[in-house]
C-alpha cells in the first residue's frame, strides 16, 4: 500500500536501514542451519562489517532500539514512511527478543530436534520478513506484515 503519493529515493533508503537490527539479531537463530550448511554463511559476508561493529559495542541492540524509537519513530518531522518502517523493524526485533527468551525454556521441555526446528523457523521467518520489508521499502510501498503492521499503524500516527 502506498500513501501520500510518491516516496523519494532518500526516504526509501533510510526506511530500509532499521531492518538491519532484526536481521543481525536473527542471525543467532540460524546456528543450526549454519552447522548443517556452512556454505550458507557466504550470503552474510556483506553484513560482516556491520555485525562486527554491532558486536563490538556493549548493549548495541538496546542503544539502537532506544535511538530509533525516540529519535525516529516519535519525531514527527521525519516522514511517515520512514517512521512506519522503523517501528516495524523495532517490533520485529521485539518478536526476536521474545523468541530468544521463550525458546530456551521450551528447549528443556521439547527434544533437540523440535528446538532445532523452532530455531530454523524463526531464522527463516525473520529473513523472509527482512527481504520482503526491504524490497517493499525500496519500491516505496508500505510492507504489510500480518499482526505487526497493524500494531505499527496504531503506534505511528500521520
Amino acid at each position: 500500500m502506498t500513501w501520500r503519493g510518491t516516496t523519494p529515493i532518500s526516504d526509501r533508503i533510510f526506511a530500509c536501514l532499521p531492518y538491519l537490527l532484526p536481521a543481525i539479531e536473527g542471525l543467532r537463530f540460524g546456528r543450526f542451519l549454519f552447522e548443517q550448511f556452512p556454505q550458507l554463511q557466504i550470503i552474510f559476508i556483506p553484513l560482516l562489517p556491520v555485525i562486527q561493529l554491532y558486536e563490538s559495542i556493549p548493549f548495541a541492540g538496546l542503544i539502537i532500539f532506544f535511538v530509533l524509537l525516540f529519535a525516529v519513530v516519535r519525531n514527527e518531522n521525519i516522514s511517515h514512511f520512514i517512521r512506519f518502517n522503523t517501528m516495524q523493524a523495532i517490533l520485529l526485533d521485539i518478536v526476536l527478543l521474545l523468541c530468544g527468551l521463550i525458546l530456551p525454556i521450551l528447549g528443556n521441555m521439547l527434544g533437540a530436534l523440535a528446538i532445532e526446528a523452532l530455531f530454523n523457523t524463526v531464522f527463516l521467518g525473520i529473513w523472509v520478513a527482512f527481504i520482503y520489508a526491504v524490497a517493499q521499502s525500496l519500491m516505496g510501498r508500505y510492507a504489510e506484515i500480518p499482526a505487526i503492521s497493524d500494531a505499527v499503524h496504531m503506534q505511528v500516527r500521520s
